[in-house]
């Protein structure tokens, strides 16, 4: 029991970690001697290594063994808090930083895998909806936590975050987790098929064009509506407080009525409140819909991972590991396709990703249904 409450807490630990620093950003610059912008470069240190690394670290942590590649990522993790939190030098914490990325890269795919393995089918939605709650839930905390660490001392964070993952390597995951192999070790292939592949597309377009679209709503509540920072930030964590409260339901969902459904529901119901978000002019409306967004995002993304782990394929850490550096992926891409076309046209800058989102993922499912009929 207690190494199943680890696999949930280390749900938490990995948005919490890459987050944590958002808030602190000023502290950061005044405590290195680089500008804020420059300081920013903390979140992207990262979260590159953590989605590039997705692509592989699924398929050679079921290589290695579940168990002993998530408590070493853990130990990695530790290794890597410490280094940001005794770093003299800007380029000695963007170095401890990638290493956090890297190791939580080994740890949340294979914390999934795990899971999956140790519930039962008719229990996977629900088990994934606190997962992804938690994920929420340490997305959502990680500014504020960083925020008020850094009143004191930004590196209180990192000492923390260190403890956490020490403590949740000494407990491990539950054993016998992997299932049985018939074919020898997992090959990268075996996660690259084009199934994977396209829910990686479907996660990337509901998470990108969905959640990720905070800082385009960031823009909205600046310009048309005159919030401040404080103000802004606060409307954003709806979406996240929506996320938490209401994943466990929307799991119980994906095992009444199926993931594919889910998905398409979530989807859809995404694409026609981000057109509202882009439209309304009322302020209290669009903090509504954005908290709506929170429950369609869960849709779509404990759906998507039902999909994938459900499929009782033998590489299943690989595979939910190749969907989720792909999610990242489209969520990264978000603001470099979008804030152009936001300075251009606002409205079109909504419109755009709605689109997406009630035409594109159900083009990408249908492929993926006739695929498999």
């Amino acid at each position: 029991m207690i190494r199943r409450g680890a696999l949930f807490a280390g749900a938490f630990l990995g948005p919490f970690g890459g987050g944590m620093t958002a808030a602190m950003l000023p502290e950061l610059g005044t405590g290195f001697g680089v500008p804020t912008a420059t300081a920013s470069v903390s979140l992207t240190a990262y979260l590159l290594p953590f989605a590039a690394v997705m692509l592989v670290s699924g398929t050679l942590g079921e290589r290695w063994g579940r168990a002993r590649t998530v408590v070493a990522g853990y130990a990695v993790y530790v290794v890597a808090s410490l280094a940001c939190v005794l770093a003299a030098s800007w380029a000695v914490f963007l170095a401890g930083r990638a290493l956090q990325g890297v190791a939580n890269a080994f740890t949340t795919p294979l914390l999934l895998a795990a899971l999956a393995a140790s519930v039962e089918p008719d229990r996977l939605g629900r088990a994934l909806g606190w997962f992804g709650s938690l994920q929420a839930a340490g997305q959502t905390s990680a500014p504020l936590v960083g925020g008020l660490a850094a009143e004191v001392d930004w590196r209180l964070s990192f000492a923390g975050a260190a403890a956490v993952a020490l403590l949740l390597g000494v407990i491990g995951i539950p054993g016998g987790a992997a299932p049985a192999r018939t074919g020898g070790p997992p090959r990268l292939r075996s996660a690259w098929t084009g199934p994977v592949l396209r829910l990686g597309v479907v996660a990337a377009l509901g998470w990108g064009c969905l959640s990720g679209l905070n800082f385009l709503l960031a823009l909205r509540l600046e310009e048309v509506f005159g919030l401040g920072a404080g103000e802004r930030g606060l409307v954003l964590t709806a979406l996240g407080l929506a996320g938490i409260l209401t994943a466990r339901l929307i799991g119980g969902a994906v095992d009444r009525l199926g993931a594919r459904w889910c998905v398409l529901v979530g989807a859809a119901g995404g694409g026609v409140l981000v057109a509202l978000i882009g439209v309304v002019p009322v302020l209290g409306p669009v903090v509504g819909f954005w908290a709506l967004g929170g429950v369609c995002s869960q849709l779509v993304l404990v759906g998507v991972n039902a999909l994938v782990l459900g499929s009782g394929g033998p590489n299943s850490g690989g595979a939910v590991s190749v969907v989720q550096a792909v999610r990242f992926g489209g969520t990264a891409a978000a603001p470099v396709a979008l804030t152009p076309v936001y300075h251009a046209d606002p409205l079109a800058a909504f419109l755009v990703p709605a689109g997406l989102l009630v035409a594109g993922v159900p083009a990408v499912l249908a492929v993926d249904a006739g695929r498999r009929a």
